[in-house]
């Protein structure tokens, strides 16, 4: 029942047209939305309404959400299930938004970016711009945070989202397995490519390692092409091609 309605609201959504002034902030805030093709434009524009009138985005620590803030981070989700689909983020209720670091209980220091079990993420606003100014260093915490959220779709933050099929599950905790044990023992290759917080857990190690794929996909490609070959075949991107 509650997917039928879902899906109800998704077509209602998408009947709507897209707002012109939105297409100025991906352009003016986006890099990678410049690169889509024609064909491939139309579904992230489409998806990209749907989960910004979909999901509820809250302002806190004094800051006013906009439509600017709302279609942005709708982009970076976005960006993450355009070959997949929306349905990777049904359990996804509210995006809360702080204008910089934020604190959270039980944590020491200024927190970034944090996926909860509950269905919701908080971002620091300071920090999903600062990730996409810098498309090619490896580190974006919208992307992370978001890639939590994938991975959680299948009930349990375990570094295994819901793959294609059921075939891919082997090759996945393989490659996944290998190249995260290799981090944490600190090996060259590994770490010319992924951020040593990758190391801490599995789930961690999925987040890191699709920052690098969409950021340093060549690097990627070059020195651990296994782990960017499971990514790939699960995302649907090719970005070392620029596709």
């Amino acid at each position: 029942m509650f997917s039928f309605i879902r899906q109800f609201r998704r077509r209602r959504l998408l009947r709507r047209p897209f707002p012109e002034a939105w297409l100025g902030y991906l352009d003016a805030r986006v890099p990678f939305f410049r690169t889509l093709s024609p064909e491939l434009r139309q579904s992230f524009l489409d998806k990209l309404k749907v989960f910004a009138w979909e999901k509820e985005f809250i302002g806190a620590g004094g800051l006013e959400v906009t439509d600017e803030i709302r279609v942005v981070i709708s982009a970076t989700a976005v960006q993450l299930v355009v070959h997949l689909g929306l349905s990777y983020y049904d359990r996804l209720r509210e995006v809360i938004v702080y204008p910089s670091a934020f604190r959270i209980p039980d944590r020491t220091g200024g927190v970034l970016g944090e996926a909860k079990n509950w269905g919701s993420v908080i971002l620091s606003w300071e920090s999903v711009l600062a990730g996409l100014r810098n498309p090619g260093d490896g580190h974006d915490t919208a992307t992370h945070e978001f890639a939590h959220v994938l991975d959680r779709a299948d009930g349990a933050f375990d570094g295994t989202p819901n793959l294609r099929a059921y075939s891919h599950y082997r090759a996945w905790s393989a490659v996944m397995s290998e190249h995260f044990h290799k981090l944490q023992q600190g090996q060259r290759r590994e770490r010319q490519v992924l951020d040593d917080y990758g190391g801490l857990n599995e789930a961690e190690f999925f987040a890191v390692a699709t920052e690098s794929f969409f950021e340093k996909p060549r690097q990627m490609q070059k020195k651990t092409p296994e782990l960017y070959e499971e990514l790939k075949r699960f995302y649907g991107w090719d970005p070392a091609a620029g596709t």
